[in-house]
């Protein structure tokens, strides 16, 4: 008798799946920039210093959309100072990372860029210590053809063609209060800020859509009130909320590190709840949709609370100004110097990443654009000469090509978890949840190819849970693979001598009778379920 069961009916439709919910953030921290993207010193640079193995590993894997240059970073960055002749660019201090910014990798450079993987730019405009005009200029000097002041200083810096960025985003977490020139203390006023920024901007270069900062966590005191007072400004000129949320949980605790993807479902709902009800009180026929920018699940040791402080109060922790902290100036041909962001196992960065992304494919009604913070690198993970594929890979990639069309609810019956409410610090704080899924699962149609596709994570630290998959509804549909990743070594890792630590591999032992499918799901495991009729077999 099977121990849990997944129904899959085509009626059950949630929303068109956008292809750039598979997208990566970039910002200049860490090593995505100054090591990955850029070395002019690496064996394989072209004349502006980009790898061109790096290059080659995004642009086979498919990437759809990047967020870029940031981040905080933008907060304090002019991009007029990172354009023109190498030596007529300004470097400056970047107060939110400590770091030199020399403007080798300019504005430029971050649109080129993004044109040799072929993936679409999404910018982000600074809205801390920019003004209305430098966004209106960015626009101009990025998208109008010819014969402006901007538009023809683009051309003279070796594009002649409009870069044809869609999508802006209206400043960076602009209620966090570590962020330059932050809006945490004054919603109404950026949400004012946001709506006039949209409307000069649209008028500079119509048919752009821009996105309007959400609470960049929902631990900070005055979320979900904050977003609210934005949304009431802004609502009529903007096309996105921008929602960012990194979840931690302790290292090897695998239900809190798995289960957290209950908590970027709260954050949606509540974002979208507050969505619907601004159209509602303002009597508005558009109807917002959501960008997920900014995620990622880390483990993190916990650390001693202080109850002085209060709970949930991320302020207490960014006011705060060390007098021997040093400005650092980073080498890109010298990465083992660069801010790292913390080293996980391959099947954490799998299982969690996937996780994250099934969430969205389960609001994709709402969700329409998401962009992996360490995307880039699950990708294509990169050392100062090396290009290889972590295991992250292959579920990023499989979800980018067989998650498309109409994404499907799915219904599942079976063993559960509760998830206890823990504290990693004073800051992150998870209230407990009972009768999770150790099945955590998200199915897409692509109803003009006869293909469906039903993607499922066991989230059993132990035990494999064997499943029938209920396709009936699919008439003619059969079992074209059972693509399963997993590793007995939950702390595995590939690297560049040893590339295939994680992989992917064929389950044979699945099978189908009629309309249902019998399959087993080892523990900690990533499985894709392919169907098709069989004459639209691939």
């Amino acid at each position: 008798m099977a121990d849990a069961k997944i129904l899959v009916h085509p009626a059950f439709r949630i929303g068109t799946i956008s292809p750039r919910i598979y997208g990566a953030f970039l910002e200049p921290i860490g090593t995505m920039v100054n090591g990955c993207m850029y070395n002019p010193r690496h064996p394989s640079a072209d004349g502006k210093g980009f790898r061109q193995d790096f290059i080659k590993a995004l642009k086979e894997a498919g990437l759809k959309a990047i967020r870029l240059p940031g981040g905080n970073f933008v907060s304090g960055w002019d991009w007029k100072d990172s354009i023109g002749p190498l030596s007529e660019r300004k470097a400056h201090l970047d107060p939110a990372w400590f770091q030199y910014i020399p403007n080798d990798v300019g504005h430029d450079e971050y649109l080129q860029w993004a044109e040799c993987i072929g993936a679409e730019s999404m910018y982000t405009v600074n809205l801390g210590t920019g003004t209305i005009r430098d966004a209106m200029d960015a626009v101009e000097y990025t998208n109008h053809p010819e014969g402006t002041y901007w538009s023809d200083l683009r051309r003279k810096n070796g594009h002649p063609m409009p870069y044809g960025v869609k999508t802006w985003y209206l400043g960076n977490e602009m209620d966090g209060p570590w962020q330059i020139g932050s809006w945490e203390k004054d919603p109404r006023g950026y949400g004012v800020m946001a709506h006039e920024v949209s409307k000069a901007m649209k008028w500079t270069n119509p048919g752009i859509e821009t996105a309007a900062c959400a609470s960049s966590s929902p631990f900070l005191a005055h979320y979900p009130q904050w977003d609210l007072e934005v949304l009431q400004e802004c609502y009529e000129t903007v096309d996105y909320l921008s929602l960012h949320h990194y979840h931690s949980a302790p290292a090897g605790d695998w239900a809190a590190l798995l289960g957290g993807s209950c908590y970027f479902e709260d954050y949606i709902r509540t974002e979208t709840a507050l969505c619907d009800f601004v159209q509602a009180k303002m009597r508005s026929p558009r109807k917002m949709m959501l960008s997920f920018d900014e995620y990622g699940t880390m483990a993190r040791p916990c650390s001693k609370l202080n109850p002085g402080y209060g709970p949930h109060n991320l302020a207490a922790a960014h006011y705060r100004f060390d007098p021997d902290r040093k400005y650092l100036r980073y080498d890109p041909d010298d990465m083992s110097n660069a801010r790292q962001y913390p080293q996980q196992s391959d099947m954490f960065d799998a299982l969690t990443a996937a996780s994250t992304l099934l969430v969205f494919l389960r609001h994709a009604d709402r969700v329409k654009i998401a962009c992996m913070t360490h995307g880039i690198n699950s990708l294509a993970a990169a050392d100062r000469l090396h290009v290889w594929k972590a295991g992250a890979h292959y579920p990023l990639t499989q979800l980018m090509q067989y998650g498309q069309g109409v994404s499907l609810r799915t219904a599942v019956e079976g063993p559960t978890f509760d998830l206890p409410g823990y504290a990693i610090d004073d800051n992150a704080q998870y209230q407990s949840r009972e009768g999770l899924p150790y099945l955590d699962t998200a199915a897409a149609a692509q109803e003009e190819k006869g293909e469906l596709c039903v993607f499922v994570i066991n989230r059993h630290p132990q035990d494999e849970i064997c499943a029938e998959i209920d396709v009936s509804a699919f008439s003619g549909y059969e079992l074209t693979e059972h693509i399963q990743m997993y590793s007995s070594d939950p702390d595995a890792t590939s690297t560049w001598e040893h590339p295939e630590a994680v992989v992917p591999e064929v389950n044979t032992e699945t099978k189908q009778a009629g309309g249902t499918v019998k399959a087993g799901f080892a523990p900690l495991s990533w499985n894709v379920l392919r169907f098709s009729l069989p004459m639209k077999k691939a």
